[in-house]
């Protein structure tokens, strides 16, 4: 079966224009999703002499293994990021709750959540892991590299220049304290109440 597009475009946020979600949202998103069915749709495809071929420097089988997890990764990671978005930024309820205790304070979380969003070429990742039950702060360079097998996304900052450069130029540092601002709790804490039980 086809993936679909599962999330909303939410528009013009605060300190993040409607041009930016407009582009991101439609042309990036949208194309990892076509991208991934494109994918699978080949491999669906794949015959014996590609098979017989496959190997670790360069085939066609390799390339679509790569690009699959690619493609996947990014329409999953993106989902994330456009669902918990649209909200006032204030942090609340039982997520916050477990990230105190976890980091000690809520302004002790968001300096390393935002470093490693400085320091991601990619995406910096608030996940639940259920193989120790706890959260943990991730960050990838790229969406198919620095993720932990099993641990479910809560909160996916997208660090590439599409997501800020519009807006904001090369500061990076104030598009990451936008996406915070921009944070629907709520939202955050119903996806966390499903994965932590």
């Amino acid at each position: 079966m086809a993936h679909i597009v599962k999330s909303t475009n939410p528009g013009e946020l605060n300190g993040i224009s409607a041009k930016t979600n407009d582009i991101h949202f439609g042309k990036l998103y949208t194309g990892y999703v076509n991208k991934r069915n494109e994918v699978e749709e080949k491999l669906s495809k794949i015959e014996s002499a590609d098979l017989d071929s496959a190997n670790q420097v360069y085939s066609m089988y390799r390339g679509l293994k790569d690009g699959e997890t690619f493609a996947a990764n990014g329409m999953i990671l993106h989902e994330v990021f456009f669902d918990i978005l649209g909200g006032e930024g204030k942090p609340g309820g039982k997520l916050f709750d477990d990230i105190v205790a976890e980091w000690d304070s809520w302004e002790n979380f968001e300096a390393i959540f935002m470093a490693s969003g400085m320091a991601a070429r990619g995406w910096a990742i608030l996940a639940f892991d259920p193989s120790d039950e706890k959260l943990h702060i991730y960050q990838a360079d790229a969406q198919n590299q620095g993720g932990v097998w099993g641990a479910i996304p809560l909160i996916t900052l997208d660090v590439y220049e599409h997501a800020y450069m519009i807006d904001f130029g090369a500061d990076r540092k104030a598009y990451i304290a936008a996406f915070m601002q921009n944070l629907n709790w709520d939202k955050i804490n119903t996806r966390y109440e499903k994965i932590s039980k």
